[in-house]
């Protein structure tokens, strides 16, 4: 805000282009929600545990009391109104991890994150329903190493509401990529998380500079029709 109370990010609003939402063309996306690092018994979270470190401590919070209960929500939404969800998941596809780009290659390792581990599946509180997409990546945002964007359109879906951790980082690197392509994105502030508050905060005040609109899970539903 600025000293006089006014959102500092309302000019940049005023060019933003109107979009009619329209949930014949949305999709859910479901960002990184495995064992690895997206659940306290994971990987990451055994390692924090053995070290006795709190680093981690507001993460998994947020993800057990705000993203898990809120993307489930969202995931009744949109199954009943047979709309599309899709998953990104990240790791390796090999337990070598040789698939692997050199920036992503030791956390993959470090954290046991290949297709085939425990590590790398979907949390049980999320699994996907029979015929949801899972596509996997072996970098920070989605587009950059997998065929998301192909599906997305050859599915007629334009319009995407993003969950997810962490919030500054594959949430956010692959809701940009999206924007970049032409997508409407929205990030569902409430159904995100990260390992530092400041920073998720952070990536919520910065999307909407452009990129694409911020909502709350209660919002989202409501814009969609889909309220409980």
């Amino acid at each position: 805000m600025s000293s006089e109370g006014i959102d500092d990010t309302d000019y940049i609003r005023a060019y933003m282009a109107a979009r009619e939402i329209d949930p014949g063309k949305a999709a859910l996306i479901v960002v990184d929600m495995q064992y690895a690092t997206g659940h306290r018994d994971g990987a990451l979270g055994r390692r924090m545990a053995e070290e006795r470190s709190n680093a981690t401590g507001y993460r998994f919070h947020r993800i057990e009391t705000e993203v898990v209960p809120n993307t489930q929500r969202l995931l009744t939404g949109f199954r009943a109104k047979g709309a599309e969800v899709v998953y990104l998941t990240v790791g390796a596809v090999r337990a070598d991890v040789a698939d692997a780009p050199p920036h992503m290659a030791k956390l993959f390792r470090d954290t046991d994150n290949y297709e085939g581990s425990r590590e790398h599946e979907i949390i049980d509180e999320l699994k996907p329903a029979e015929g949801e997409f899972v596509v996997n990546k072996t970098s920070i945002g989605a587009f950059a190493s997998t065929g998301l964007d192909h599906l997305l359109r050859s599915l007629g879906r334009e319009q995407l509401y993003m969950t997810g951790v962490s919030t500054n980082m594959c949430v956010e690197t692959t809701a940009r990529e999206a924007a970049d392509r032409g997508y409407l994105v929205t990030m569902v502030e409430d159904a995100c998380g990260a390992t530092i508050e400041e920073l998720h905060h952070g990536t919520m005040t910065n999307f909407q500079r452009l990129f694409g609109r911020v909502r709350s899970t209660d919002e989202a539903l409501a814009e969609l029709g889909m309220a409980e």
